[in-house]
């Protein structure tokens, strides 16, 4: 059995009064509230390297954070272990005749596993066993409610890129704590397309990696496809027949190789009585790669489209459909545009490869993938401020946990308040 060390648990009174201390004067980054209502605990967790602090706070009378504060007052409750399998640990530990407060390991933060060793088989300190979640439990069809759409955030399983490349310039030692990498350096990243349901029709904006890639290519992006886009639809009673426009904020193969499908010989479009929209620029572009994007596109996931009758090409920025406006970045690649979804006084928007995940809040956290980074660095500061001051609720497309949610700050650091 190997352990490392995941976290320490803190047992405080009020939590928010506390981030005037860890979030407010040390300026740590703070993730969104999490509750485990088995054991009535709310927690904050804290990440700070490698492994990181968690803030519990008793939700009720009967807690064990509740009794702890009560004997002993606020301070370090426990510290965690994370191990591959919490079973086989508790076996493990049971056979060395070990005394455990947990028999067999129960829910926790974040849907972990967890399981407690008694303090006095740890010299007086309560050790908790944790065996974190598979990622692939996130990957959930979720829907909300915005003006006259609704919005359902649906996923196309998940796929691994290079670490470096997904943060350009910036140190690892920065951002393996924010993702952490496997042993070939690749961190895992989720694809997110986005179902809006109007009066006008469905439409579906990127439709993921699609089923068309060979053995190799799946290996090298370390394709995880138990869950994709079919499994999604279905979650929301929408089939992929009953999708009325299909809008492609840009070609690359991880945003538009769900565009079409293989039956038998032919590729034919995925979406049978869909219309797809294309920016003219960015189809010249994909139609003509160089050697720096040529893996980026892959000619069987659009060529058939216009063989099939079914693109409808726009010149440039504006509205699609009601409610529904395309806005270019650049940056990414040359026309990488981004989707705004405003009804009722509210805005959503669909960043794509602009702000990819949550670890990309910070301004110069940039794409090495990104063929004109200076142009994303200069819209993705104007954006973000904006996002911010008008409360845009943002749709992360790669981001493996955090669907959707509103970027704030506070005494100069941005977070994620998760809404999905």
């Amino acid at each position: 059995m190997k352990a490392v060390l995941d976290h320490v648990g803190i047992a405080v009174r009020n939590i928010e009064a506390a981030l005037a201390f860890y979030r407010d004067a040390l300026g740590l980054e703070i993730e969104a509230p999490e509750y485990v209502a088995s054991q009535h605990v709310r927690a904050r967790t804290i990440p700070t390297g490698p492994s990181s602090l968690e803030l519990l706070e008793a939700t009720g009378p009967d807690s064990p954070i509740a009794r702890y504060l009560e004997k002993r007052g606020p301070g370090i409750h426990h510290v965690t272990l994370r191990v591959d399998n919490v079973h086989a640990a508790l076996d493990h530990l049971r056979e060395l005749g070990v005394r455990l407060v947990d028999e067999q390991p129960r829910p926790g933060v974040g849907g972990s596993l967890v399981a407690f060793v008694h303090p006095s088989a740890s010299h007086g300190a309560l050790v908790e066993l944790k065996q974190a979640a598979p990622s692939r439990t996130t990957l959930l069809a979720q829907r909300i409610g915005l003006g006259g759409f609704e919005l359902t955030s649906l996923h196309d399983g998940l796929f691994r890129l290079d670490g470096g490349a997904m943060f350009g310039v910036v140190p690892r030692p920065l951002w393996e704590v924010k993702a952490t990498p496997d042993d070939r350096n690749r961190i895992c990243l989720a694809m997110r397309p986005l179902l809006v349901q109007a009066d006008w029709g469905r439409m579906i904006i990127d439709c993921g990696i699609g089923d068309k890639l060979d053995a190799k290519a799946l290996d090298i992006y370390g394709c995880d496809r138990t869950r994709h886009l079919d499994h999604a639809l279905g979650e929301v009673g929408v089939g992929a027949d009953e999708i009325d426009v299909v809008l492609a904020t840009h070609l690359h193969f991880d945003h538009f190789g769900g565009a079409t499908k293989r039956v038998g010989e032919r590729l034919v479009p995925r979406f049978s009585r869909a219309r797809y929209l294309i920016r003219s620029d960015e189809w010249e572009d994909a139609t003509h790669p160089h050697e720096r994007n040529r893996a980026s596109y892959l000619e069987d996931d659009f060529v058939p489209l216009e063989a099939a009758g079914v693109v409808d090409f726009r010149e440039a920025d504006g509205e699609v459909r009601p409610g529904i406006r395309t806005v270019r970045t650049g940056g990414h690649c040359a026309q990488h545009q981004i989707v705004f979804i405003e009804s009722g006084g509210h805005t959503a928007v669909f960043t794509a490869d602009l702000i990819p995940t949550t670890a990309h809040l910070r301004d110069a956290w940039i794409m090495g993938y990104d063929l004109f980074p200076m142009e994303t660095l200069a819209f993705k500061k104007r954006f973000i401020r904006e996002a911010i001051e008008r409360e845009y609720l943002i749709f992360f497309e790669h981001d493996p946990v955090v669907a959707a949610g509103y970027i704030r700050q506070a005494n100069g650091r941005r977070y994620v308040e998760q809404v999905l």
